[in-house]
């Protein structure tokens, strides 16, 4: 009985230590922004920079397009051209704030109902460049209106990221040469 009752603890104490472990949704140096306004954030943004991850492998001209449904719930809408492939490709997914709507600190799902932080970090006056950390090391972005981002917010976005503990060198520079997306809304 008492092997059978340590056991018990034993598997309780490992299941509430991973889940608290999978419930980190940003990096413990990143700070979301404050006084984050949304319906300024809506709308389509172009993928400067990326840790690659499986799920963008082999993509490039990728576009992020936020928008709000009937029932105010964020959309989001990622594409981007498969280069192998030679096919656009897509991913639906939501989004939903972790608690205050003036923090950036978001989670995202593409497979509900599992969800993995996104967190603004950095973002210009006029919301044309943003700095996006997920729930770890793992996963960072550099976002821009347009398909481009000048040096001086590259330079910024990539100290800020060094400081939060990011390693830059394995950033993926995304290219975008194509105009002929046919998810995106214009």
């Amino acid at each position: 009985m008492k092997t059978t009752l340590k056991t018990l603890v034993s598997f309780l104490i490992i299941s509430t230590l991973l889940l608290v472990s999978s419930c980190a949704s940003k990096p413990k140096n990143a700070e979301a922004v404050t006084n984050f306004e949304l319906n300024r954030y809506l709308g389509v943004w172009h993928e400067i920079a990326r840790i690659d991850f499986k799920h963008e492998e082999g993509l490039n001209n990728v576009s992020a397009q936020y928008t709000l449904d009937d029932n105010g719930n964020v959309r989001v809408l990622n594409s981007g051209y498969n280069y192998e492939k030679k096919e656009w490709e897509k991913a639906e997914g939501w989004a939903k704030f972790r608690g205050h709507e003036h923090i950036a600190e978001l989670k995202v799902s593409f497979f509900r109902p599992f969800y993995s932080g996104y967190n603004v970090v950095a973002i210009d006056e006029n919301y044309q460049y943003a700095l996006v950390v997920g729930k770890d090391l793992d996963y960072l972005w550099i976002l821009s209106r347009s398909k481009e981002v000048p040096e001086t917010v590259k330079n910024e976005y990539l100290a800020l990221a060094h400081k939060i503990g990011y390693d830059t060198s394995r950033l993926l520079w995304v290219t975008h040469n194509r105009d002929d997306n046919p998810y995106l809304n214009k």
